[in-house]
């Protein structure tokens, strides 16, 4: 398991230049946040894959931009619509490929009267298989307010899909939605292949690592007795911080606390 920081904790600094902010400090592994369809275009990721070639950093997860729209465009009832929006995952696991990611980051649809969980478990697979048919796997992430932000729900999906359940686990969206994520790694053990990481205290619940009260050696010790060897990404708001320097001195600090 890695330590890595995400492209997003610097939005809204344009995509490439947030890339190579964090491969400028020397950080191997980080999480591409895509944030405009014309990123998608061949040449503009030949230009992330340039800052890839010549930092070595590990481009180990993508995010679409689309993650807003999702339950419109892949969870709702209109096929032309939802066959549009598979040609856009197509392409961010063309993507993934080209930059050597291994997985796609999906916010997915929000509870609504065209689909019960076994249904959005279905689609959840339709679209996990064309991904994987275009060399990625999708992810499911915990989005509170979304359908998967209800930890009973990422255990029902979990039993229904057995070896193709596969999330994203965020642990301020674990907070958000009010279980532990030390709960959630007990639950959802291996099939957690990626986490996004970052701090809380009772009034704020998306800090910098080591600046609230998260016991994170207890939970990577969790996390490695449950079979979970996915990278861990630092995933803060912007607002987390004042300048990008406290974010690197955080991702080093937990490193050395960590023994990564």
């Amino acid at each position: 398991m890695n330590i890595g920081v995400s492209t997003s904790c610097l939005y809204p600094l344009e995509t490439e230049k947030s890339l190579l902010s964090v491969a400028r400090a020397g950080i191997n592994t980080t999480e591409i946040f895509f944030n405009a369809n014309c990123e998608l275009e061949k040449s503009f990721v030949n230009g992330l894959k340039e800052i890839k070639d010549e930092y070595g950093i590990n481009i180990v997860s993508i995010h679409p931009t689309m993650s807003l729209a999702e339950s419109f465009m892949l969870f709702s009832n209109y096929e032309r619509r939802y066959v549009e929006a598979i040609g856009q995952y197509k392409r961010y696991a063309e993507i993934a490929g080209e930059l050597g990611a291994k997985y796609i980051v999906m916010h997915g649809g929000k509870p609504n009267r065209v689909l019960d969980n076994e249904g959005y478990f279905e689609r959840f697979a339709r679209i996990a298989q064309t991904v994987r048919e275009n060399g990625a796997v999708l992810l499911q992430e915990n989005v509170v307010k979304f359908r998967a932000g209800n930890l009973q729900v990422l255990k029902s999906m979990k039993q229904y899909l057995g070896e193709d359940a596969a999330f994203c686990l965020d642990v301020k969206q674990s907070i958000r939605g009010g279980y532990s994520p030390f709960e959630a790694v007990r639950e959802l053990g291996g099939s957690i292949k990626h986490i996004h990481i970052s701090d809380s205290l009772p009034d704020n619940d998306c800090m910098l690592p080591l600046s609230g009260s998260f016991d994170f050696p207890a939970f990577f010790e969790l996390c490695k007795e449950r079979g979970i060897k996915g990278d861990a990404i630092i995933e803060v708001y912007r607002d987390a911080y004042k300048n990008a320097d406290e974010l690197y001195a955080s991702y080093k600090k937990l490193k050395e606390v960590l023994n990564f």
